[in-house]
């Protein structure tokens, strides 16, 4: 997630990448290429997922609840001190649609932590994608996107060994409901960016996010949350599953075409995978293997199936 995360998925992270897209003017790449762009959305997903597996291995000390809190709050105090948001000449509307945009950030991040505290990293994250990708295929109507969908949920069968006996199925059932979420968070970004400058609606919604979350870290975790070392570890995770990805995708957007991003971003649970391997010696069966990779195949398929239906309908665009 994501946020968008990964954990952010998209997102976080991956929720970071409709945040990113809502807040920044979207155009072609730059004279310098796609190398450079290309550089930066995997290093936002790295970041992602190796602040992630970071979390995980935080939880311990601090609690899934505790690490969001933390993660929430940091990553707030950072983006209202690089934004600074305007207060004043908003709408009841406008606040309304930032109230539930923090609401459905916070709601992201809770559910993924709960499911990455019982499932492994990269399976996690494949599940939570499949939210996403779910909106992909209602809102294009496409006889082929369809396909994708079975070809996810072929990906999703092999993935829980034929009826989910080798995974925890309450951290199923959590992290599909962050994949549900992460639907929404694209949904209520997109709203965000078009009310609010810049990323002045996701610095507003992070804060929205984090004081709603902050009685829940409270009550999980009390004063262990002002241990030196779990704030230490817990500014790490924001900064890594946070901000830095943000900052890098909103770099890339600038020169790199929406749907390149995209796909880039449909490869995300391989990273997670990775990450969980190397971290948290999370290896993946063969199966579990194949199953991501089928994911991964219908994310990217769908993606491509928006573009050409997009270039079909824009005269004159080259196919």
């Amino acid at each position: 997630m994501s946020t968008p995360d990964a954990v952010t998925s998209p997102a976080p992270t991956a929720a970071a990448s409709s945040s990113a897209a809502a807040s920044v003017p979207i155009g072609a790449p730059s004279r310098w290429g796609s190398l450079g762009p290309v550089g930066l959305v995997f290093a936002g997903g790295i970041s992602v997922q190796f602040g992630g597996a970071l979390a995980v291995s935080l939880m311990p000390r601090a609690g899934a609840l505790g690490v969001v809190t933390l993660r929430l709050a940091v990553a707030a105090v950072v983006l209202l001190l690089v934004c600074r948001p305007r207060l004043r000449g908003h709408s009841r509307t406008d606040w309304g649609t930032v109230v539930v945009f923090g609401i459905t950030m916070a709601a992201m991040n809770g559910l993924f932590y709960q499911a990455v505290a019982r499932i492994p990293l990269g399976p996690a994250v494949t599940l939570e994608v499949l939210g996403p990708l779910a909106l992909s295929v209602i809102a294009s109507r496409r006889a082929i996107n369809f396909i994708w969908a079975g070809l996810a949920l072929a990906g999703v069968f092999l993935l829980g060994g034929g009826g989910f006996s080798s995974l925890d199925p309450v951290g199923v059932a959590f992290a599909l409901s962050a994949g549900a979420m992460w639907a929404a968070y694209i949904v209520f970004s997109a709203r965000t960016g078009r009310r609010f400058p810049q990323a002045d609606g996701l610095a507003l919604a992070m804060a929205v996010a984090a004081v709603l979350f902050l009685p829940l870290g409270v009550a999980e975790s009390g004063a262990k949350l002002l241990d030196p070392v779990t704030m230490a570890l817990g500014a790490a995770v924001a900064i890594l599953s946070s901000v830095l990805p943000y900052t890098l995708e909103l770099l890339a957007l600038r020169r790199l075409p929406a749907s390149t991003f995209a796909i880039l971003m449909s490869l995300e649970p391989a990273i997670a995978a990775t990450a969980g391997f190397l971290i948290l010696d999370q290896a993946l069966a063969a199966t579990e293997a194949i199953a991501i990779a089928l994911v991964i195949a219908a994310s990217m398929g769908a993606v491509r199936t928006q573009v050409g239906r997009g270039r079909a309908k824009a005269p004159g665009t080259a196919s």
